[in-house]
């Protein structure tokens, strides 16, 4: 089986490096890429053992699997000129193009095109990506499970439903320019108070990181965790009363809703 992608941006770089030299679940030799300039996808190409193609027409000719790997806003303008194509072919659709709904995706392939809604994260570089999943009627239990195969070399998988698939957007893609955030904020502070930045901000990756496997592995939920760590009258809880009356909470929802509002948008643009 033959996979292609249009597109060797950043994202589909680490796809391609995940299924080939991260895992090795998939021989470089069956995989076709093609880029704007083709520079990109050359180069690519060349540390994965993969073939270049010269056009996206080439990649589809040989792919069993598309995966669009463009942004959401050039879709649009590619698309309606493959559409001979991809009806040819009939190969199956991957898009991780952000917003970009199924219903929207539908209107550019032939009737019954089977088409996946994939949603990875930059942590894809690492093989740690949080990558949300969905599927139209038309792709078959082992079609849906090969593209989960496929994205499981760059991290997890989850199969979210569309109706909350912008909710993921937020949670699984953006949050986690949220969470560099916090910790550039916690390891300038670190700075503030006299410590080297570069220690500071091990020590903060390191505390996030033993954080996140205490809520995963641990069993317990946040809040319990966070009064185990409020002892009466201590350090700790001074700390989370400051972050609450300076509304860390609110304005992490804020900015969750100006995401979803966003994503929601891309979504309904044409």
């Amino acid at each position: 089986m033959n996979f292609g992608f249009i597109g060797a941006g950043n994202m589909v770089s680490a796809i391609v490096k995940g299924m080939t030299r991260g895992t090795g679940s998939f021989a470089g030799e069956n995989i076709f890429l093609t880029s704007k300039s083709v520079v990109s996808a050359k180069k690519l190409a060349e540390e994965c053992g993969a073939n270049v193609c010269q056009t996206s027409l080439e990649v589809i000719e040989h792919s069993d699997v598309v995966i669009l790997g463009v942004k959401p806003n050039v879709l649009a303008a590619i698309l309606p000129q493959l559409q001979q194509a991809f009806a040819k072919k009939n190969p199956l659709v991957v898009s991780i193009a952000a917003g970009k709904t199924l219903d929207y995706l539908r209107g550019y392939f032939p009737e019954k095109t089977g088409i996946v809604r994939v949603m990875p994260n930059i942590n894809a570089k690492i093989g740690a990506s949080t990558t949300g999943l969905c599927a139209n009627e038309y792709v078959s239990g082992e079609e849906k499970q090969l593209v989960k195969d496929i994205f499981s070399t760059i991290g997890t998988v989850a199969e979210i439903e569309e109706s909350q698939f912008s909710i993921f957007s937020v949670i699984g893609g953006a949050s986690v320019a949220f969470a560099y955030l916090y910790m550039d904020a916690l390891a300038r502070a670190a700075v503030k108070a006299g410590m080297p930045k570069k220690q500071a901000l091990q020590l903060t990756a390191e505390t996030v990181l033993g954080s996140a496997k205490m809520v995963l592995e641990g069993g317990e939920a946040p809040w319990p965790l966070i009064d185990q760590v409020c002892s009466p009258g201590g350090t700790t809880i001074e700390g989370v009363t400051a972050l609450q009356a300076g509304g860390f909470e609110a304005t992490l929802v804020k900015a969750f809703d100006a995401v979803l509002a966003k994503d929601k948008g891309i979504g309904e643009k044409k």
